[in-house]
């Protein structure tokens, strides 16, 4: 083809030489129109390329069962490739048609002009191309990275990060490469001189470089990913991270609003994720209630009766009881005094109870951390806390099954002659003016 190409170009030059577009002026006009050929060719290559290619394409894409060279095919990559083919084939063509058809020519400003122009035609076909590659590059990763979102393993391991930098140095790169070709100097003087400039960089790019190096951190460490549950609290966030890019990541919260925020925050702020509770196999439930210390006292035997009755409490009470009277057999103990050795409180009892009865719920995982305990007492009272961890990690049935812990809590709790610590409301300071 290339020979046949050369031959006609040969035929053509001779031919505007016959009809006589000779001397300085002609000479101009020669190449002014053997450029316009190759442009020409170049434009009905490409109809014939995107023609014939694309429907060859089309039908082996139909034929695979592969989804990637869907995606290609989506993503224009083949529709790039083939606005390079006429590109190179002219490019290819530039030294044959006014290298080794056209002659030398003899006047020196016919020349140098002459000269500067196939120059300048080479240059933009050169730019063209790097152009056309570079997106077809920049294509072609994108659909990588839809291939791989359709993987199981993108949830843990997202490369849109990573894919980003890839791209920012190709458009980095192909940017540099232009502008060498178009004002004429060395990359490798350049890049001696880009030391001077890293300052002024540095500032412009700032969110940039930052974001890249906060999407690398976040990749290689998993520190978050797509799915997660995160709370960036001076943000203002508390939602689920639907995308991470080099530049921003995007948050849905619970109220369905979407929080966007710079990269680097995830690195630079306080960031609680939640992956690790899902991960698990319960989710905390941490909370307590404020008893009123007047009405902690130390049970009659007639309460012991009343709490022996439940369930729950039977076999432990019923074992309290003969612990006390082997104590009082062994000091001789008068048990009816206050504060006897083994005396049972009501407090006592009741945390005993929390225990028993969070033991005996089937959505309160028994294998992780299971407490009930005592806080500093306050003003406000003596805390009493359940610590342990739900087996339903969902928010909503996770919020129920608290609700309703702690509905059991409050409503039982005058069972053991307990009261819960409130301050005073409008209608208590209204009895107090009435008495």
């Amino acid at each position: 083809m290339g020979e046949s190409l050369k031959t006609l170009f040969e035929r053509i030059s001779n031919w505007l030489t016959s009809i006589g577009i000779t001397g300085p002026l002609g000479q101009i006009l020669h190449v002014a129109i053997l450029m316009a050929l190759l442009i020409l060719l170049g434009f009905i290559i490409d109809r014939i390329t995107r023609g014939v290619l694309m429907m060859f394409i089309h039908r082996m894409v139909k034929r695979t069962t592969s989804t990637f060279d869907d995606i290609l095919l989506e993503k224009g990559v083949f529709k790039r490739l083939a606005h390079l083919v006429p590109a190179v084939v002219v490019f290819y063509m530039i030294p044959n048609v006014f290298g080794g058809i056209y002659a030398e020519v003899q006047d020196e400003l016919v020349s140098k002009i002459v000269n500067g122009w196939i120059q300048f035609f080479k240059d933009m076909v050169s730019v063209y191309m790097i152009v056309i590659g570079v997106m077809t590059l920049v294509s072609a990763l994108n659909a990588v990275n839809i291939v791989f979102n359709q993987m199981d393993i993108a949830d843990r391991i997202p490369i849109k990060g990573y894919v980003q930098v890839v791209q920012f140095i190709l458009i980095l790169i192909a940017v540099v490469w232009v502008l060498s070709i178009l004002f004429n100097f060395h990359l490798k003087g350049f890049f001696t001189g880009l030391g001077a400039f890293v300052a002024v960089l540095v500032l412009v790019f700032k969110d940039s470089l930052l974001g890249l190096v906060a999407s690398i951190q976040l990749s290689v460490n998993r520190l978050v990913r797509i799915g997660d549950w995160v709370t960036i609290p001076s943000r203002g966030a508390d939602g689920t991270v639907l995308e991470i890019t080099v530049n921003t990541v995007k948050i849905e919260n619970f109220d369905k609003t979407i929080t966007t925020l710079p990269t680097y925050s995830l690195i630079s702020e306080h960031v609680q994720n939640w992956r690790g509770m899902e991960e698990s196999n319960g989710r905390r439930i941490k909370r307590f209630v404020n008893i009123d210390i007047s009405s902690v006292h130390f049970c009659t035997e007639e309460q012991l009766d009343h709490l022996e009755k439940i369930k729950l409490l039977k076999d432990y009470i019923q074992t309290s009881r003969s612990q006390i009277t082997l104590d009082q057999a062994k000091f001789g103990a008068d048990p009816t005094l206050p504060g006897f050795g083994s005396n049972l409180t009501n407090l006592g009892i009741f945390r005993k109870y929390l225990e028993l009865y969070l033991r005996s719920h089937p959505k309160i995982q028994q294998d992780m951390t299971f407490m009930v305990r005592q806080l500093q007492p306050t003003e406000r009272g003596v805390p009493l806390e359940v610590y342990v961890f739900c087996t339903d990690k969902a928010w909503e049935s996770y919020e129920s099954i608290q609700s309703d812990l702690f509905d059991h809590i409050l409503a039982i709790m005058p069972e053991f002659d307990l009261r819960v610590f409130q301050g005073p409301t409008g209608q208590d300071l209204k009895q107090l003016t009435i008495k």
